[in-house]
């Protein structure tokens, strides 16, 4: 069984859950939401009707070498949460769970990734010396740009 790492990111921005939560549910949106040095693209068909089930394909480089990725939509309760599973990709595990709460007038954006990388002890090394901090890097990137469509508060 290889070791399941957990990278949790909080956030409150300005803006009620009822704009909030179709943004992130439009899988169109998640391009805008990447960061450009991931050359990442959705290669299905827009727009995406999202459901337990769904299916949703992208292209995207990593370090410079091709993927695809391929992931389900495996739990969708608008507007709490919905969740994607990897289903082709470069990981042994990747579980992203986006929960949402109204609060305080905005939103509390709750993004839980739960994931883990093939290849035994290689895969552990590669996440010391890379792997860790590029996905740290991914949903940094992704808060601020929450930050600028949504204004926001500062990460926890």
């Amino acid at each position: 069984m290889p070791h399941v790492y957990l990278l949790e990111k909080q956030q409150w921005v300005p803006s009620p859950i009822e704009k909030v939560f179709p943004f992130f549910a439009d899988a169109a949106n998640l391009q805008e939401l990447t960061p450009d040095w991931l050359r990442f693209s959705i290669l299905t068909p827009q727009p995406v009707a999202m459901h337990p089930g769904a299916l949703i394909d992208y292209k995207l480089h990593w370090h410079g070498i091709p993927m695809r990725w391929r992931t389900e939509i495996t739990l969708w309760e608008p507007p709490l949460r919905f969740q994607d599973l990897q289903l082709r990709g470069p990981y042994a595990l990747w579980r992203h769970t986006h929960s949402f709460v109204a609060k305080n007038g905005g939103t509390e954006l709750v993004d839980r990734i739960e994931y883990a990388l093939p290849f035994g002890p290689l895969g552990r090394i590669a996440h010391g010396i890379s792997v860790r901090r590029d996905v740290e890097r991914i949903f940094d990137y992704r808060w601020k740009k929450v930050e600028e469509l949504f204004g926001a508060t500062p990460r926890r």
